[in-house]
């Protein structure tokens, strides 16, 4: 599967990769200054409320001593940030807004973590798991409370007030759409039947919809009319759509040695996943086949199968074209420009053209 991301900018590729290493690095350090301002992360030692969230956010150990830990590519701060400047914008103005949704993101991990059972989280032990489940989620509580305290810190940087109440609007029912999203996903785990339809509906609440106000309060912040929001907003939408469905493909049928992981563990574990979804929907064999309990690399081989006999992966594989395209035209239609726009396209081509 290859999905092409036109480039509408003269700029040579070596330029174009150099330009966007070295805004995003720059985005980054400013949108981590923001948040160890916020959650009060100094060279001071931490009391243990404060330290359990520097060390979610990688910035503490166990003991609570400096630490500097892998947090993640931060893509969501940078795409906003991105499209704010893309949009016409200053990008340091949107800091705050950045800032609000990398934290609302680990807010949410740090409950994932809990809800799923799981003992690490890039490569460290999870909050939960050390000191306890009680205190990881009055600290997830806190990381959320004080992710709108950092959106309201736009004010501070020279935002109107009617756009910061305006953003907080759309942060909060973008946090009920999160938490929709997790409610499906959990609830699944409990069914044995799952439409390609509710899924499709849960991953929009679960992973797309943070996508989407990325690009959206970026464009909002600089102050663009209500389409142009709209197209911006729809451009992430549709890339963290298409993003996860490539995810669900490369589960699959990906190249372990490109994607950094076993290929076999979605249908070992019998994740309900887009492909096996339509797969489970369109042939009676595979149905039978998912209800024995034991699971080896036979009953892997079988449901591949079985999965390319109905077709799934090119079922799923027109979704994340569909999507793809769609992202790129909302993106074409908010005429963005300049650097930023280079760079977002950049990323963009990152996220989709991942192959096999």
């Amino acid at each position: 599967m290859e999905i092409s991301v036109h480039l509408q900018s003269p700029i040579s590729i070596l330029h174009f990769m150099n330009e966007f290493k070295q805004l995003s690095e720059q985005m980054r350090q400013a949108v981590n200054a923001e948040m160890k301002n916020v959650l009060n992360a100094s060279e001071a030692q931490p009391d243990l409320f404060h330290g359990m969230l520097h060390y979610h956010m990688g910035w503490r150990d166990e003991q609570l001593q400096p630490a500097d830990v892998n947090a993640g590519k931060q893509i969501r701060p940078v795409i906003c940030l991105l499209g704010c400047q893309a949009a016409g914008g200053d990008w340091q103005q949107a800091i705050p807004a950045a800032a609000a949704i990398e934290m609302l993101h680990n807010f949410s991990l740090i409950h994932d973590d809990i809800e799923d059972a799981s003992p690490t989280r890039r490569g460290r032990k999870t909050l939960w798991t050390i000191w306890g489940m009680e205190q990881a989620i009055n600290a997830g509580d806190a990381m959320f409370a004080m992710a709108h305290l950092a959106l309201n810190r736009l004010v501070d940087r020279g935002v109107a007030a009617e756009t910061a109440v305006h953003a907080l609007r759309r942060f909060d029912e973008t946090c009920v759409a999160l938490t929709q999203g997790q409610h499906a996903d959990m609830h699944f785990e409990t069914r044995d039947s799952v439409s390609v339809d509710e899924y499709l509906a849960m991953i929009t609440g679960k992973t797309a919809v943070l996508l989407s106000l990325c690009t959206e309060l970026g464009a909002l912040i600089a102050g663009r009319d209500a389409q142009t929001i709209h197209n911006y907003a729809q451009f992430g939408l549709n890339l963290g759509l298409a993003f996860q469905v490539i995810d669900d493909i490369l589960g699959i049928w990906g190249d372990e040695e490109r994607i950094g992981k076993s290929a076999s563990t979605d249908i070992l574990t019998k994740k309900k996943t887009l492909p096996v979804l339509y797969g489970l929907s369109q042939n009676e064999a595979l149905r039978q086949l998912y209800q024995q309990e034991n699971t080896d690399e036979a009953f892997v081989q079988k449901a591949i199968q079985v999965l390319n006999s109905t077709g799934a992966r090119d079922f799923a594989t027109e979704r994340a074209t569909y999507y793809s395209q769609t992202a790129l035209q909302h993106l074409e239609e908010a005429q963005p420009a300049g650097p930023a726009f280079a760079a977002l396209n950049q990323l963009s081509a990152m996220l989709l053209n991942r192959d096999f």
